[in-house]
């Protein structure tokens, strides 16, 4: 577990300093990475990053501000708040990617099976079926 939060500090602290260069927080960060695995209702974005429903609209309203996401209402339940990634959004999130030196130096250390071998056990570990305390 130690070497986990080890590895975890690195990756919060690289990613923090990526997204400071683009003028963002942490946190408007972690919610367009969440957004580039596809649209997201506002209440299912806020669960993903574990962040109260109220805070999560702060964070989407800076965003929308700065043209990086929109809102849409859902197909099927019009009351529903999709969150969707605009392409300048996408822009931000890959040069957030781009600037994590330590992150991206660590994992080129190994070689492709070594990456494939890691995403299976981490998906093992954290992926879906993961159970909650």
């Amino acid at each position: 577990m130690e070497l986990l939060s080890v590895s975890l500090g690195v990756y919060y602290g690289d990613f923090t300093v990526a997204a400071a260069s683009e003028n963002l927080t942490a946190s408007q960060g972690r919610a367009l990475t969440a957004l580039r695995r596809g649209p997201a209702a506002m209440r299912a974005l806020a669960e993903s990053m574990t962040c109260d429903a109220s805070n999560m609209t702060g964070i989407v309203d800076r965003l929308e501000k700065r043209g990086l996401v929109r809102r849409e209402a859902d197909a099927s339940d019009r009351r529903v708040k999709n969150v969707v990634l605009t392409a300048e959004g996408e822009r931000v999130t890959d040069a957030i990617r781009a600037r994590m030196c330590a992150t991206r130096d660590g994992l080129d250390r190994l070689d492709d099976r070594d990456r494939d071998r890691l995403h299976a056990l981490l998906e093992r570990v954290f992926g879906s079926g993961s159970a909650a305390c």
